[in-house]
């Protein structure tokens, strides 16, 4: 696939640029093939890029000197992160790893940076990622201390489908069981069990290898 194509389908913010900032961001940007399983960026690493999922999954993770890891999101085909760090000009504070094979936009700083002077819609695009990036966040939070593993996995889907962050993606989702649990923090046999359920509520439809999501009102709302 083409770059201009691909940025297209998975860039809700491109075609929002100017000709000719559409065309310092295809000179600028790198695309990357990434297996799964791959540390995409480090945590403790300069912030050098704005990364992108053209295609794959990729989730957002933080650990410790122990050993101890904790997922923070999944983001799917159509996602962008990294704009946090960038703005505050800070290292990386989380590592980024591959969930499966996936290709990678990165859109150095340097262009970053110049198109928060030069683009007023993508200024406006970026402040409407970052608030529903926070809300995304506190309902994370809510959900972990808050919510029994159903819930938990209701909404972790739930939050792969957001409109605003992940657009374009519509209601079916490669996924596997095991992503799912990283994702969620729960076992691969929880995660079974907890599909099964939100399947008998006529929220979603499982799949094999991927979700299709029938309610998703009712997955974001779940436990409440």
């Amino acid at each position: 696939m083409q770059f201009r194509t691909s940025i297209e389908l998975a860039a809700a913010w491109f075609p929002m640029l100017s000709p000719d900032q559409q065309a310092r961001v295809e000179r600028d940007t790198s695309v990357t093939q990434i297996a799964a399983g791959t540390t995409i960026e480090r945590r403790g690493e300069p912030s050098q890029c704005w990364i992108g999922v053209i295609s794959g999954l990729i989730k957002v993770s933080v650990g410790n000197a122990d050993g101890k890891l904790a997922s923070l999101t999944g983001v799917p085909a159509g996602g962008w992160i990294g704009e946090g760090s960038l703005l505050k000009r800070e290292q990386r504070r989380y590592d980024v790893v591959a969930l499966r094979d996936s290709v990678i936009a990165r859109v150095p700083a340097v262009t970053f940076e110049w198109l928060l002077d030069n683009s007023i819609p993508f200024n406006r695009f970026l402040l409407q990622q970052l608030n529903e990036r926070v809300a995304q966040f506190i309902g994370k939070a809510e959900s972990d201390r808050l919510h029994d593993p159903d819930a938990r996995v209701a909404r972790c889907l739930a939050e792969l489908f957001n409109p605003v962050l992940y657009p374009g993606m519509g209601m079916r989702l490669a996924i596997t069981q095991e992503e799912i649990g990283y994702l969620a923090r729960v076992s691969r046999q929880r995660v079974n069990q907890a599909l099964h359920t939100l399947g008998e509520r006529g929220l979603l439809r499982v799949e094999y290898g991927a979700v299709e999501v029938l309610d998703l009102r009712g997955l974001r709302h779940y436990g409440s």
